[in-house]
């Protein structure tokens, strides 16, 4: 009896393996190994599968779309650590302050413009939970409306494009989309490209903003006690110190979402374009010559545009001298661009911040990739204990059809996401129930979307949310776990409400994705 049931117990274990404290990688590969030779001795597993496991070992490895993410890790930890967020919150806190809410509304819109411009969630809740939070307390705002704004503030560059979640996720719907057309009879099959999943994520990403604002000013007007005015003794900021403050990160996103949404360039392309970015920005907040970075940025602009309307090949037996003056001219834009690119980083060296950012670039780069690669060990294995036939099964016997499926599905993701982190749920869970629902008719963007904000709300469940303990990490000492949860908790309710919005209006996911795609 207990054979027929090893795939289960398989999940179950996993999941203990990852309470008991061990490392999320070695103990999905040791789960899987040891189920694997249980389900060998039971006879039910053929270890010949396993076979498989040096392909998608190297389908990883050499997948475009994944290179993306060690380069937005980059731009990302890079921002942060040059304490341009430091800016963007003292600059929009003075901007509202004066509001009833201003300043939590504030905390907000940074969140937005951090997750549009970096993506990463620890280093943006612990950039506002050392900066804003303080302010919020002395203020007089409700610590546990403090602590919760500041936490779901920070989970923002999860649903917000670009972000790590949203480029895995958009490999892993590609391979379920695509697995679903064959299972139909379908063999000139259709993608999903990371472009479609960010321009899907994009308006649900501002409706969620939009409706943490919402709720702000409601509470301001039905708890004023809770949210009061900040005072702000340096007045507020004039246009020019508001355009300086929220300007490059703004001009950055643009340049990075605009070239993946246009067409322009693709994701891995536009993140080394704002790894760049980010390095010229950080470079000029760091005291690099401000002529210097300008040149750079408007010679390496000019060169991408020049270089895509006039390409020059010099290589060509028949080019000309017209040929080599614009490969020369072309020669000295990349040369300017160098110049102000490898002055930023010799800046941000002496200034110890290049140092810290590759060192977590690799720590979270080696995180992400460990877990994928060791999550098609545990996938293998639980396909050949049959755990994907009972999953199908499942979700096919739900009442109420497709809806009954996905609202199963959705509820299973949600639980999972108090103990386990949204890299596992991606990359384990999602491959066995993503190609059924999109059998029973599901669209794969809006269902995708759908995922990625209820993937968002694992940051914020307890006793796992990572957001939880990075601020518990930054917070001041007078702040209690306690506080933090409960503060969160509304959050959580705003976010099952905004996958209702979504679900109710799909055109919300889809609309700009069929407009540019």
């Amino acid at each position: 009896m207990i054979t027929e049931y090893l795939d289960l117990l398989m999940f179950a274990a996993l999941m203990g393996a990852i309470l008991l404290g061990f490392p999320v990688s070695f103990a999905i590969a040791g789960v899987a190994i040891g189920f694997a030779y249980l389900g060998y001795a039971a006879g039910v597993m053929n270890l010949s599968l396993l076979g498989a496991l040096g392909q998608r070992v190297f389908g990883v490895i050499t997948n475009d779309v994944l290179i993306a993410i060690p380069l937005f890790v980059t731009m990302g930890v890079i921002l942060e650590r040059s304490h341009i967020a430091e800016d963007l919150l003292d600059t929009m806190g003075r901007l509202f302050g004066q509001l009833r809410g201003g300043l939590g509304i504030s905390v907000v819109l940074v969140g937005a413009l951090l997750a549009a411009s970096t993506g990463i969630v620890g280093a943006t809740v612990i950039a506002m939970g050392m900066i804003a939070l303080p302010t919020m307390l002395r203020t007089g705002y409700d610590p546990r409306l403090a602590s919760g704004l500041v936490c779901t503030a920070g989970t923002l560059g999860q649903i917000i494009p670009p972000s790590t979640l949203l480029i895995i996720l958009s490999d892993v719907m590609s391979s379920a989309y695509q697995q679903a057309q064959y299972e139909q009879g379908k063999f000139s099959v259709e993608t999903i490209s990371v472009g479609q999943i960010f321009a899907g994520a994009l308006i649900p990403g501002l409706t969620l903003v939009a409706i943490y604002i919402l709720y702000l000013l409601v509470l301001g007007v039905i708890r004023p006690q809770d949210m009061p005015p900040a005072p702000t003794p340096e007045g507020r900021p004039g246009l020019t110190e508001l355009a300086g403050a929220v300007a490059p990160p703004v001009v950055l996103i643009i340049a990075v979402l605009g070239a993946i949404l246009s067409g322009i360039a693709t994701p891995t392309e536009a993140a080394s374009v704002g790894a760049v970015g980010a390095i010229l920005m950080a470079g000029a907040r760091q005291g690099v010559s401000r002529r210097l970075i300008l040149a750079g940025v408007a010679a390496l602009l000019i060169l991408a545009v020049a270089a895509g309307v006039a390409p020059v090949r010099l290589q060509r037996s028949d080019a000309g001298m017209g040929a080599w003056t614009l490969g020369a001219v072309y020669g000295v834009l990349a040369l300017l661009g160098m110049a102000a690119v490898l002055a930023s980083l010799r800046k941000l060296a002496q200034r110890d911040v290049l140092p810290g950012a590759v060192t977590t670039t690799m720590t979270v780069t080696a995180m992400i990739f460990a877990t994928i690669l060791m999550a098609s060990v545990f996938s293998l294995v639980f396909v050949g204990l049959g755990g994907d036939a009972r999953v199908e099964q499942i979700l096919q016997a739900m009442p109420g059809g497709a809806t009954g499926a996905l609202i199963f599905a959705m509820v299973l993701i949600f639980v999972l996401g108090f103990f386990l982190d949204f890299v596992e749920i991606t990359v384990i869970l999602l491959p066995l129930v993503a190609p059924v629902l999109i059998l029973m008719g599901h669209d794969p963007v809006w269902l995708a979307i759908l995922i990625a904000i209820n993937l968002q709300t694992s940051f914020l469940t307890p006793p796992f949310g990572f957001s939880l303990f990075y601020l518990r990490g930054a917070a001041p000492p007078e702040i209690s776990t306690g506080q933090i949860y409960a503060g969160v908790a509304p959050f959580i309710v705003l976010q099952v409400l905004c996958i209702a919005v979504i679900w109710l209006v799909p055109g919300l996911a889809t609309w700009l994705p069929g407009l540019v795609f």
